[in-house]
């Protein structure tokens, strides 16, 4: 493919997926390569960025697996995310003097080799930091069991440790007050670390799919833990969220296979989508009043858990929340609760009895299939609610 000489940028995902593409032709005039322009191009073998492009966004180059070979010229002056992440056959790359910013870490599950030119970063020892030493960009050393980070650091950079799976244990200073999103994500031997107590999040994707980790204690300085923040944690066995948390994002705790019991602080308002989905050994579950709204899946293959109560504050439950609870027999809903989302309790198979309150005007389909109500129940729903709650329309 030529790319003709009129073009001055390529925009974002020009040529995302494009697996058959095996060489082309950059004009010289291009001054910017768009977010994921190449990502999963996995036939490209050969390419050559021109003088005068000066930016690398996000995921340029992203599994492109065939790249052999590639040169960043002088004139880039700014890096993206995951610009190489998964260049499985680049065997090497050179980050050029002009480079000013690099956004992330570009690097993530590439193991080429790495030389900096540029004096706004120094890379030591398989490690690449900005010009002072305070941020760690990139932890390349893959072979490394265990690592301590210096004192210097205060800032740890967004999956600068990811897919890192020989980690087994990592020493985080008190100097440290930010970790970036997916900073330990797919670090599956890390078993051991301290978060710091100058933090204040737990940031999106920070330790998904860290299959080793069974416990960690989260400093009181944290207020939230964002979305998939501990997905597939899956030997996460004790977990204490401290009192000061108000939010826990979509899917925080999904798939957390051994966690056994959770006490939500006081704080949090609302329990969001798939946050403890498929938890499936969580027999105890502690929600606060002050909690308006439980979101769809929330709960949903919490094959062990037996009771829950679900505070007056609560207004709605959404769709699935409950949906594969099959041990649950006790369940004592909100005063206050106005609607039942679609499939909430569905498969609830150990449900025998129910209060709902007259305050719910609305409840979803199927919501109650599966469950061992008995008959009398299953009629009074019946003649309020409809057929529907027990079987598709």
């Amino acid at each position: 493919l030529v790319i003709p000489d009129s073009v001055s940028r390529i925009g974002n995902g020009a040529f995302n997926g494009c697996y058959y593409l095996k060489k082309l032709e950059i004009p010289d005039g291009v001054t910017r390569l768009g977010e994921g322009v190449f990502e999963g191009c996995s036939s490209l073998g050969s390419l050559v960025i021109p003088d005068s492009v000066t930016s690398i966004e996000d995921r340029v180059f992203n599994d492109c697996h065939s790249l052999k070979s590639l040169v960043i010229p002088d004139g880039v002056t700014s890096i993206g995310e995951g610009a190489f992440a998964g260049c499985d056959s680049l065997k090497s790359l050179v980050i050029p003097a002009s480079v000013v910013n690099i956004k992330g870490d570009p690097f993530y599950c590439w193991t080429g080799k790495l030389r900096c030119l540029s004096p706004y970063f120094i890379y030591e020892d398989n490690v690449l930091f900005d010009r002072d030493k305070s941020t760690i960009i990139s932890f390349r050393d893959i072979k490394a069991t265990s690592y301590t980070i210096s004192d210097s650091v205060t800032s740890i950079g967004e999956r600068a440790f990811c897919y890192c799976e020989s980690l087994t244990s990592l020493v985080i200073p008190d100097s440290v007050v930010s970790i970036g999103d997916g900073a330990f994500s797919h670090c599956e031997s890390l078993k051991n670390i301290v978060l710091p107590n100058g933090i204040t999040s737990i940031g999106f994707c920070v330790f998904q799919h860290c299959h080793s980790l069974k416990s960690l204690v989260i400093p009181d300085s944290v207020t939230s833990i964002d979305t998939l923040a501990f997905c597939y944690c899956s030997s996460l066995k004790s977990l204490v969220i401290p009192d000061g948390v108000t939010s826990i994002g979509d899917g925080a705790f999904c798939t957390c296979e051994s966690l056994t019991s959770i006490v939500i602080p006081g704080g949090v308002t609302s329990i969001e989508n798939m946050a403890f989905s498929g938890c499936k050994s969580l027999k105890s579950v502690v929600i606060p009043e002050g909690v308006t709204s439980i979101g769809g899946g929330a709960f949903n293959g919490c094959e062990s858990l037996k009771s829950i109560v679900i505070p007056d504050s609560v207004t709605c439950i959404g769709n699935r929340a409950f949906e594969f609870c099959f041990s649950l027999k006790s369940l004592v809903l909100s005063k206050s609760l106005t609607s039942i989302g679609d499939w909430a309790f569905n498969m609830a198979e150990s449900l025998e009895s129910l209060v709902i309150p007259d305050s719910v005007t609305s409840i979803g389909d199927e919501t109650f299939y599966g469950c061992s109500f008995p008959n009398d129940l299953k009629q009074e729903l019946i003649s309020r609610f409809g057929n529907r709650i027990f079987v598709k329309p």
